[in-house]
């Protein structure tokens, strides 16, 4: 998450939003969110990582990594889905895509 912290100033520029959602909980979360300037929400359940179509991991009892970059529409245009912690969507990649679909959209007008 420290990688979208120091794409920040791309991200906004680009009018995106990082969100982040954590199986810990609050106390846990807390300590990810102070480092962060993007919301972290806590205390998501195998329910939760169900929903989105994420991996549970065993015996961690944890969300394998789940990622998704949402359009201004609110439909997903790309995603990433882990079984492990590595794959895990680069920030400044995250910038260089949203850009990308940013010029095609303004070049079909």
């Amino acid at each position: 998450m420290a990688g979208f912290e120091t794409e920040k100033q791309g991200l906004e520029a680009l009018g995106a939003k990082v969100i982040a959602v954590s199986v810990d909980p609050e106390d846990k979360a807390k300590e990810m969110a102070d480092e962060v300037s993007f919301p972290v929400a806590f205390g998501a359940t195998r329910a939760d990582g169900d929903a989105v179509g994420a991996w549970w991991g065993e015996p961690q009892n944890i969300i394998q990594p789940a990622e998704f970059v949402i359009g201004g529409d609110g439909k997903v245009v790309f995603s990433t889905y882990s079984s492990g912690p590595i794959g895990r969507m680069d920030a400044d990649e995250v910038v260089k895509l949203v850009t990308f679909y940013e010029k095609r959209r303004k070049e079909a007008g």
